[in-house]
């Protein structure tokens, strides 16, 4: 009979903090009016949100090695593990490219186009379709984490994650730039780096985040060293499941490692500068060292010390992820852009009337954003609680 596994509750409630971190500063009451720690940073640097994306890729790594694991221990093949992780890689990818689709046709004015048809804007919403994005990545770092996870070893895995963050680096600031420098010249300029010539080349203008349309913070160069992140994430994992050891001597290798990560990250950023939008190797190694000291205070607290009591709500976001970022996507979508009432004279975006009549009407600006913020948290709480209460958890 296989072993009994450990159920470790301090990694739901970490991947739930993540999940609350994501809806915090996902949808502010106005994007105008953000305290600066609930912002990305413009470029190099970092700041608390840009932790967030990179903790949730360590944690598909822990959950991927932990998840493969167990299912080997019960007797399923390596062909039945493949079929399983392309199947949810593929499942995960549609469900982000049809949030970058949705509502599947282009509203509002089309260039070009006085009195566009309903198949015109089908056609040309799917014309300038994001094609990668946060989903996208999710699907391609599982996928890639995951295979290597059954087909290699610690060691193998260890090289191959050298491999990619120095090959990374190397890419970025010693390759030419067609008509340009070497990369490492380039680095300040969003528009001229390698990987936004990539993804420019590749994807097309049409087919990168539109906040920038130069190049895309999902896009293909630097989704590789975001597979870095997983497998640092799978290597914590296979520590983690060490139950011949002692918890407490897990947690404070765990400690030891992440605190080292961050210093290594901190020292590559002199050359290499941390920076969330092209995912650096130094931003892999610090954000993951992050990760690590952050989830080994989590077990200590509640699996070493058994400090339980302010877990479950996180638990209850930590248990149906999906829901929360695809419901919240969507849903933004609808109120803030498509859901439009008569207000003060014109057609305004129900989200734009409830936050200025619910919020700003009486807090100071970035207060009134917050609160904005929160009540969305609150919001998709309540729904998920509701779903955890009758034991639905949607699983892919």
């Amino acid at each position: 009979m296989p072993p009994t596994r450990e159920r470790l509750i301090s990694l739901d409630v970490f991947r739930g903090l993540t999940v609350a971190g994501m809806l915090l500063v996902n949808n502010p009451g106005t994007w105008s009016a953000i305290y600066p720690p609930l912002a990305h940073a413009e470029w190099h640097g970092w700041t608390p949100t840009d932790l967030i994306f990179p903790f949730f890729l360590f944690i598909v790594g822990i959950t991927t090695h932990l998840s493969l694991s167990a299912r080997r221990e019960r007797g399923d093949d390596d062909g039945a593990l493949v079929r399983q992780i392309l199947r949810r890689g593929g499942i995960i990818f549609l469900l982000g490219l049809l949030m970058s689709a949705f509502p599947f046709y282009q509203w509002g004015t089309i260039e070009g186009m006085t009195d566009p048809s309903l198949l015109d804007r089908i056609a040309w919403r799917w014309d300038h379709v994001r094609i990668l994005g946060v989903l996208q990545r999710i699907a391609l770092v599982y996928v890639a984490s995951a295979l290597l996870t059954l087909r290699t070893t610690l060691k193998q895995q260890v090289i191959i994650l050298a491999a990619l963050l120095y090959g990374y680096w190397f890419a970025m600031t010693l390759i030419p730039i067609p008509g340009k420098d070497i990369g490492a010249l380039l680095l300040d300029d969003k528009s001229q780096t390698l990987a936004a010539h990539i993804d420019r080349a590749i994807l097309g203008t049409k087919h990168i985040w539109t906040g920038s349309v130069t190049y895309d913070p999902e896009g293909i160069l630097s989704t590789i060293p975001a597979i870095g992140t997983a497998i640092l994430g799978v290597i914590a994992g296979r520590w983690i499941a060490e139950r011949g050891r002692p918890l407490v001597e897990r947690i404070a290798g765990l400690l030891a490692v992440g605190c080292l990560a961050i210093v290594a990250g901190l020292m590559w950023h002199w050359s290499f500068p941390i920076n969330k939008n092209i995912w650096t190797s130094s931003y892999v190694l610090f954000t993951a060292g992050m990760a690590c000291a952050s989830l080994a205070t989590i077990m200590w607290i509640i699996e070493e010390h058994d400090i339980r009591w302010w877990t479950k709500p996180f638990v209850i976001y930590g248990v149906n992820p999906i829901v929360a970022f695809v419901g919240s996507g969507v849903l933004a979508r609808i109120i803030y852009t498509l859901w439009k009432v008569e207000y003060e004279g014109a057609p305004t975006a129900v989200q734009t009337v409830f936050y200025k009549e619910v919020f700003a009407s009486w807090l100071e600006p970035r207060n009134a954003s917050l609160a904005f913020a929160l009540t969305t948290v609150l919001f998709w709480f309540a729904i998920l609680a509701v779903m955890y209460r009758r034991r639905i958890f949607l699983k892919i």
